[in-house]
């Protein structure tokens, strides 16, 4: 009985280190290193809210202008979530729920939560596409 609770217990703790993972340790304020997006500090032309529910966005697709600076915002309407899209050098979540990006590169790039909230966790994601 103890080792069931003692394994159950470091498999949460395991589960909790493990949605943390991946956070950018510059806040996210990194140069183009050749990818689809520059992060950039300066302020934004264009401003994208996204709504993230339990297992899904608020939308299932959000456009971008290549070339343009945009802000994008992370708003948790209900749970714990976060955004993940590689490509363009994109990731909130925690304390940091909103990026200013410039996307250089035209296409199709899939969002997915970065932040385990469920069982529908693997479901939870939508398209960003830059034109």
């Amino acid at each position: 009985m103890k080792k069931t609770a003692l394994y159950l217990t470091s498999i949460t703790l395991l589960l909790t280190l493990v949605s943390g993972c991946g956070k950018s340790g510059n806040g996210g304020n990194t140069a183009d290193s050749g990818t689809g997006s520059t992060a950039v500090t300066a302020s934004a032309q264009e401003e994208i809210v996204i709504k993230a529910t339990n297992f899904r966005f608020d939308q299932k697709e959000y456009h971008l202008k290549k070339g343009v600076p945009v802000k994008i915002t992370l708003e948790n309407a209900s749970g714990n979530h976060g955004i993940l899209v590689p490509e363009l050098e994109l990731q909130l979540s925690g304390k940091h729920l909103s990026q200013v990006i410039v996307p250089e590169q035209a296409g199709t790039f899939k969002m997915t939560c970065s932040v385990f909230c469920g069982s529908g966790h693997s479901q939870m994601s939508a398209d960003l596409i830059v034109e």
